[in-house]
């Protein structure tokens, strides 16, 4: 699924911002996607805090061949000792079945989801132990594709803003991105590495 709004943004933010429009006809074609349900983009934010998206692909790769399909009932009764030789530390294992269950005794219902402001759905995703801020925005931008998402924690985001900008006023130089700082964030990322980043 890609985002409606995606090629109006980029014309937006392209009037906008000269050093945005030289990396977004840098990746011309190149757009945000989502593949997965709610519960694997969830996961697979869990399994990318705090390490590099090489590293975070590859231990995704080997739970998937783990797990098989990546659903909450294999997730809870998958063999702690082989959730950890996939790559996972013992606190990304609590966290991710903790998502798993929150999913599977419906106290986290993501059709629900759609019907939630930005703030409001991050506030929801954080009651869940082991998701923070990061994750929760992670989630709206690459499974919700809500478009106005700027997560300003983010490593990869600020190592941009200082590259590009030369400037440590993440927020301040955000500001002439809304209402696209999904859309600026996403390219901000692209031009740091060579494979898309994906949820």
């Amino acid at each position: 699924m890609q985002p409606a709004y995606w090629n109006k943004a980029c014309e937006y933010l392209s009037e906008k911002d000269n050093i945005l429009s030289e990396i977004i006809s840098e990746y011309d074609g190149e757009l945000l996607e989502s593949k997965s349900d709610a519960l694997h983009s969830l996961a697979r934010a869990i399994v990318g805090q705090q390490i590099s998206v090489k590293a975070s692909q590859a231990i995704w790769n080997r739970l998937e061949v783990l797990l098989g399909r990546f659903t909450a009932d294999n997730i809870l009764s998958a063999d702690e000792d082989n959730l950890r030789e996939a790559g996972l530390s013992r606190p990304k294992i609590k966290y991710i079945r903790s998502i798993a269950e929150h999913f599977h005794d419906g106290s986290v219902n993501p059709e629900q989801f759609p019907n939630l402001k930005d703030e409001d759905l991050i506030i929801t995703l954080c009651k869940i132990k082991g998701i923070g801020r990061w994750t929760a925005e992670m989630f709206l931008i690459f499974h919700e594709q809500r478009p106005d998402i700027f997560p300003i924690d983010d490593l990869g985001i600020r190592k941009a803003i200082k590259l590009h900008y030369n400037s440590e006023e993440y927020s301040l130089i955000s500001e002439q991105w809304k209402p696209y700082r999904t859309v600026a964030s996403w390219y901000l990322w692209r031009s740091l590495d060579p494979e898309v980043v994906t949820y």
